[in-house]
């Protein structure tokens, strides 16, 4: 019973519908050369846009003039600090000034891979606090979009915005997590005490 009741909706559904005529149809050649390369070159482009998970869709507004702060659970209270202060050094700089969103999003994904591949633990990033802006609902996009992202990286295990000397409100320390090479270092430099 029930397949009857279903054949009769589709009946439905589908009166008025006229078919295609076969020349309507478009089809490749048979035979046509299919570029493997170029698909190869497509799928590996579009796999890597795809690693890039930070979103630029709405974002939390922040204030040209608030601070920047954020720390994962396990991060120490006195490295955080020290973080604060700008006591650590500065192994990597990325400026964004007069860049979009859009090249933002894809030059901080980028930015954090190479910090963690080349084991680097402190950087800074200059986002400038847009309090330059002539429209007022444009002011910090690009501080409140490093406010999310940063925070959505697991790779970031903290950040604060900077001391006067390095930027101030318009740059952010971001603390990276250890590699397991520096992990192993450092467990091995405390066992020889």
């Amino acid at each position: 019973m029930a397949d009857d009741d279903d054949f009769s909706l589709f009946a439905q559904e589908v009166e008025g519908v006229t078919p295609l005529k076969k020349d309507e149809v478009y089809l490749a050649k048979k035979g046509a050369p299919v570029d493997y390369e170029a698909r190869k070159l497509a799928a590996q482009v579009a796999a890597e846009a795809d690693r890039n998970h930070l979103s630029h869709d709405y974002v939390l507004k922040v204030d040209p003039n608030d601070m920047l702060e954020y720390k994962k659970d396990g991060v120490q209270d006195g490295v955080f600090k020290r973080l604060r202060q700008g006591k650590y050094g500065i192994e990597a700089r990325l400026d964004l000034h007069r860049r979009t969103v859009e090249q933002s999003r894809q030059q901080v994904f980028q930015f954090v891979e190479d910090c963690i591949k080349h084991d680097i633990r402190v950087a800074i990033i200059v986002h400038g606090k847009g309090d330059r802006e002539p429209d007022p609902n444009n002011q910090a996009t690009i501080k409140s979009y490093i406010n999310k992202w940063l925070r959505d990286l697991d790779d970031v295990m903290a950040f604060h915005s900077a001391q006067r000397h390095h930027g101030g409100l318009g740059a952010v320390y971001v603390l990276f997590r250890k590699s397991e090479k520096a992990r192993l270092e450092n467990w091995e430099k405390h066992q020889k005490r």
